[in-house]
């Protein structure tokens, strides 16, 4: 079999919604508690199962492990030691989740060394490095998504915090005045997350204060005022609401992408995401989070660069175009472009109406994700699968080639993950 269907496994973080992954799988609604995260890939701490022909089911894992070159192909396994380098993800955020950023592959590989030598168990609470790989992430809004990413211009977040001056924060903009620059956002951010208890339980009543007052003003600053409000309620006491102050903050539609390369501080707010990522547990921890938070170590591996975070809407594919090649050559699908070895995620999506067909190559293995209306994807041997909203199919580097069309006549959308350097 070259196109199998796959059974993936759903994460009931505290965060996640109780209608959208059972609404999206088509089961009843709402789930008894909250659905997260739904997994595509070979992690091994939830891998995805194949499901055969006779339906029986294999782990993906176990599939790969046993064949990694007929699974991955040769240029993957090799590249990656024979693992699947890449996860995908539905998100379903009903609550912010963790600020948190991830280290670079030279970071990762560093501390998951150190941390070994150290004798932490990998999945001790304190560790900070269970694996020794790199985490960059691409998230595209399936709906309203909405996110804290990359520091902003220091320019603009002076502003901010004029505009919502306290007597305790003015001396804070000042800080950042005197140097309005990635050294300066260090600087007071180191600050903030290291400011004592007692200190944080006298500052952040009046930040909150303040950012009631500008919302009843209806001020310049609303949206990222009623974002401070919300953590601030869920994490009072919590260092993590004033380092949001220097976060952009953004509003993604569907089909907007953020891409977050190592060091990238950031936090989901709420909304419905395909993500895609390295195949890592590394996470190092900002706030808003009872998990463990390692300040220092936080320090080493937060990129304090700063401005708008880009927004993409992905790259269109023509005949003769940036996507000609690797990627299949056809208006329906667009491929968001990041530098992260790792993934590449693509989208193709048909008009209600259109019955087109697309043909989908690579030399590396692939995920399908239908997430509107249902398709039929055919194989070079003839085999086909019919894909459902919510269904996902594995595609072997054996015989990656297939074709995908619509088939109910309405919209239909499939992501297509694929390992970005095979």
């Amino acid at each position: 079999m070259t196109v199998e269907l796959l059974r993936n496994a759903v994460r009931p973080y505290a965060w996640g919604s109780r209608t959208t992954i059972p609404e999206l799988l088509g089961r009843p609604v709402p789930a008894p508690h909250p659905e997260a995260e739904l997994w595509m890939g070979a992690h091994p701490g939830d891998p995805s199962h194949v499901i055969g022909p006779d339906g029986t089911e294999r782990s993906l894992l176990e599939l790969v492990e046993a064949d990694p070159v007929g699974q991955l192909g040769t240029m993957c396994a090799d590249r990656w030691g024979g693992r699947l380098p890449f996860l995908m993800k539905i998100l379903a955020a009903e609550e912010p989740l963790s600020m948190q950023a991830h280290p670079s592959a030279a970071q990762a590989a560093e501390g998951y060394a150190r941390e070994e030598s150290a004798g932490i168990p990998r999945d001790a609470s304190n560790r900070n490095y269970p694996d020794p790989t790199a985490k960059p992430e691409l998230v595209c809004a399936l709906t309203e998504f909405h996110a804290l990413a990359g520091f902003r211009d220091p320019e603009r977040t002076i502003a901010l915090l004029k505009a919502i001056e306290t007597p305790g924060l003015a001396k804070y903009a000042v800080l950042l005045e005197a140097q309005p620059d990635p050294a300066g956002l260090r600087a007071l951010f180191t600050t903030w997350i290291t400011l004592p208890q007692a200190a944080l339980d006298e500052l952040l009543p009046e930040v909150l204060d303040s950012c009631v007052k500008h919302v009843q003003e209806r001020g310049e600053f609303d949206v990222e005022c009623r974002t401070i409000l919300e953590l601030g309620e869920s994490h009072p006491r919590d260092a993590g609401v004033l380092a949001a102050l220097l976060l952009n903050r953004l509003t993604l539609s569907a089909g907007e992408a953020i891409y977050l390369p190592a060091g990238n501080l950031h936090l989901y707010l709420h909304g419905t995401a395909v993500e895609i990522l390295a195949n890592s547990d590394n996470i190092l921890r900002c706030g808003l989070t009872p998990k463990h938070v390692d300040v220092p170590e936080l320090l080493r591996v937060v990129d304090f660069a700063c401005g708008e975070m880009p927004v993409q809407s992905g790259e269109r594919g023509s005949a003769d175009g940036p996507s000609a090649g690797k990627y299949a050559s056809d208006r329906r699908m667009s491929v968001y472009r990041t530098d992260a070895p790792e993934f590449e995620l693509s989208r193709i999506e048909w008009e209600a109406g259109d019955d087109g067909e697309v043909a989908v190559h690579d030399v590396g293995p692939q995920i399908l994700l239908c997430t509107a209306g249902s398709l039929l994807v055919t194989a070079d041997d003839g085999e086909q699968v019919e894909l459902r909203r919510g269904q996902s199919v594995w595609l072997p580097a054996a015989d990656p080639a297939v074709r995908v069309r619509p088939l109910s006549g309405e919209r239909t959308q499939v992501f297509r993950a694929t390992a970005g350097t095979c």
